[in-house]
């Protein structure tokens, strides 16, 4: 091996990392120069420029152009002005205007957009605009729609559809009447059935840690298992003490089901935590198997009132606006939270994981299964409704009641 190309390549490993560009060149053309004859050869094999870089360098020492002590030129720059490849929107200056074409959106009784069946991938833009004639990569494509103020984005929840005139009312009544029982040490409580969820070895969403190229293995299709079903998840939120419980359903949710959390909560951790109660708060949903029109759920709530000897209020959430329930916020999301990536392979394995759902804020759950068997399609007769020791609100008397205790 030539112990002078050997001796030029370890000094260049020395001094690469405090080069820049120019500083590379001045060094190979210095070196070279030294040499003499060969000279421009042996430096472009030893560093792995050009011959073309290292003849530039041997001109810019011999001419003088070498660069100042701080290895720049006196304006700071490493290239002569103007010196690169032109940006391709320099070259071509309608390429951002033809990028926007490729985004534009199908509107009702015009054209159809090239995109209409395809992915808005940059990959599948780049595609499309070379076909046009215009050569473009994919990373070019995104800088451009970041230039243009693109970004990648999922669909968001915040279309409510038409809103109710008195949205706003009942939202300020629910917030006045929570206040007033937390000020008065009587509980309240947000309930809600979260979505139900697939037992067994199927997908579940989000990331979980494992040893690399080791993924946990999951059924192809997502088939319920005849065997284990669907569970139910109903929970029970103290906004106060900032503690719920969830019962796991194995059946169907409905209004039985929900009104047999809510007393195994009390039961299990609302009776020791509030044992001076006399009244309680539940701010629920206006639909499903809590819903304000829905019959059994106000029977239930009776029947539940009989047994303990409290004074109930129910408030609904106005239509269309189930994402502000409490339980949405400060329960159901750190259980998602805490069970992403782990196959939900049974109920066990459900319930063990929603009681170990904590926050930084205190958060703590209980859980357990509830196997009874819940019927749908009960009917509550006039009579029964009747019944009732219902007191309504002035204000949306569907929405905010009190069932008494009849005996």
């Amino acid at each position: 091996m030539d112990c002078v190309v050997e001796t030029l390549r370890h000094k260049f490993e020395m001094m690469r990392p405090v080069l820049d560009e120019r500083g590379r060149r001045l060094w190979a053309g210095v070196e070279a120069s030294a040499i003499g004859r060969g000279g421009i050869s042996r430096v472009a094999e030893a560093t792995g420029l050009s011959r073309a870089t290292v003849r530039q360098g041997v001109k810019d020492v011999a001419s003088g152009a070498a660069a100042p002590a701080d290895g720049r030129s006196s304006d700071g720059r490493t290239r002569k002005p103007g010196g690169g490849r032109k940006r391709l929107t320099e070259s071509d200056p309608e390429l951002l205007s033809a990028l926007e074409r490729q985004l534009e959106p199908v509107t009702c009784g015009g054209p159809e957009s090239p995109l209409r069946w395809t992915c808005n991938s940059a990959a599948s833009l780049a595609a499309r605009m070379g076909a046009e004639g215009r050569k473009v990569s994919e990373r070019t494509v995104n800088r451009l729609l970041h230039e243009l103020g693109y970004s990648l984005q999922a669909n968001r929840k915040t279309v409510e559809g038409r809103q109710h005139p008195d949205r706003n009312g009942q939202f300020r009544r629910i917030n006045r009447r929570v206040r007033a029982f937390q000020k008065l040490g009587q509980p309240v409580v947000s309930v809600d059935t979260k979505k139900k969820e697939l037992v067994g070895q199927f997908r579940n969403g989000g990331r979980d840690w494992h040893p690399k190229g080791r993924p946990v293995a999951v059924h192809v299709h997502d088939f319920p298992d005849p065997e284990l079903g669907k569970a139910i998840p109903y929970g029970v939120y103290d906004m106060t003490a900032n503690k719920g419980w969830v019962s796991v359903g194995i059946t169907s949710d409905t209004a039985e089901f929900a009104v047999e959390t809510i007393r195994r909560w009390w039961r299990r951790m609302g009776s020791p935590l509030y044992p001076d109660a006399r009244r309680l708060l539940i701010t629920a949903d206006g639909g499903g198997s809590n819903g304000s029109r829905n019959r059994l759920w106000k029977l239930e709530i009776q029947r539940l009132a009989d047994e303990l000897g409290l004074a109930i209020s129910v408030c609904h959430f106005p239509p269309g606006t189930s994402k502000w329930n409490r339980i949405e916020h400060r329960m159901f999301c750190h259980i998602t939270q805490d069970w992403r990536g782990k196959p939900l392979v049974s109920h066990e394995v459900i319930v063990n994981l929603i009681a170990a759902t904590t926050t930084k804020a205190g958060l703590s759950i209980r859980s357990g299964i509830d196997d009874k068997e819940y019927a749908t399609g009960i009917k509550v007769s006039d009579d029964q409704m009747e019944a009732l020791s219902i007191r309504r609100a002035g204000f949306h008397g569907e929405w905010n009641y009190t069932l008494l205790p009849r005996t």
